[in-house]
């Protein structure tokens, strides 16, 4: 049986990563600060506590283990790639969780190998800060790509704006709680903000598939196969809770005259994001269908609660709103 260190893993992407791995029958360690609840203490899913910015600690790992796949969620710092694609030089695979943000132009889609990636200077690899998250990633990118030069298999996947059950940021959350709240609701510049998203278990899979089957040095992007506009998103959501939902489409100058600004929406993006996924599917992945995928998402989010309500606009000012614009 092939054994794989999934560094972080107790969370969100790290968490559905674990199962994956296990479900396809890897023996699976874990590698976290031990600072949160482990989900997997009912399984046979092994932990190592310790902090993964500490060399020793990836060495002890190495050695604990003898991982033949090493995942890692957790590297936020272009010196945390660095470390890991050195410690772990000799595994079969170093599967490096990048982000669609470390790109560093406009384009739709963008594509591996072809559009930019965001520049990094010195301060900001050592910043963090979510100005910085975006050119940290792209610089952590270069770092697997070094590595790959020098032999190591060493890949990188990037994720979109990632959402499905567990999703401790709640940035899609608070479009779950409106439509299963209220029959009105506000969506800024008429629900046309194009930002595509990919299910949690969609990245897990994609992992474990450039693990197995990707080639070292390159990158992976990852996302829904189909990108609906946030209006698509609540019609989409109202499905899942077989309810009916208005929306109403608001501009920046309506906007502005509540107070608030487009940016103050989750999932809004002024301009289209869009990740080519055509590269990973060559490799056999595929996304679930939304309806699927949604299902499980609402009923995990309904159960603990999670609403997102700090993440957008109040109920109030909303409500409010809705009331100036449709007397």
């Amino acid at each position: 049986m092939d054994s794989v260190l999934v560094i972080g893993g107790g969370r969100f992407i790290g968490r559905h990563t674990v199962t994956e791995f296990r479900d396809a029958g890897y023996d699976v360690t874990m590698l976290t600060r031990g600072q949160r609840q482990n989900p997997f203490t009912d399984t046979d899913v092994a932990h190592i506590e310790g902090d993964r910015t500490d060399r020793e600690t990836l060495e002890t790992a190495r050695e604990r283990v003898d991982p033949d796949v090493v995942v890692d969620c957790v590297a936020y710092f272009p010196e945390d790639v660095r470390v890991a694609t050195d410690v772990f030089a000799d595994v079969d695979a170093y599967v490096y969780i990048s982000s669609g943000a470390a790109y560093g132009a406009e384009r739709t889609p963008k594509r591996e190998g072809e559009t930019p990636l965001a520049g990094c200077t010195a301060e900001q690899a050592t910043t963090d800060s979510a100005e910085t998250y975006g050119p940290r990633k792209a610089e952590g990118d270069r770092e697997v790509f070094a590595a790959a030069e020098d032999g190591v298999r060493a890949m990188s996947v990037r994720p979109t704006v990632v959402y499905g059950p567990h999703d401790y940021t709640e940035r899609f959350a608070y479009w779950v709680d409106r439509v299963a709240e209220y029959d009105r609701i506000v969506v800024p510049s008429d629900g046309l903000s194009l930002w595509q998203m990919v299910y949690v278990e969609d990245v897990a899979s994609a992992l474990r598939l450039v693990a197995e089957r990707g080639t070292a040095g390159e990158a992976y992007n990852v996302g829904d196969e189909h990108a609906p506009t946030l209006r698509e998103w609540v019609d989409l959501l109202a499905g899942v809770h077989e309810t009916d939902v208005e929306t109403i489409g608001v501009g920046e100058r309506e906007l502005g005259a509540a107070g608030l600004e487009p940016d103050d929406f989750p999932i809004y993006r002024e301009s289209p994001h869009l990740l080519s996924t055509a590269k990973l599917r060559d490799l056999g992945w595929s996304s679930t269908p939304h309806e699927t995928a949604l299902a499980v998402t609402v009923a995990e989010h309904r159960e603990n609660d999670r609403t997102g309500r700090e993440f957008g606009p109040d109920r109030d000012t909303e409500a409010a709103l809705i009331d100036r614009l449709t007397v």
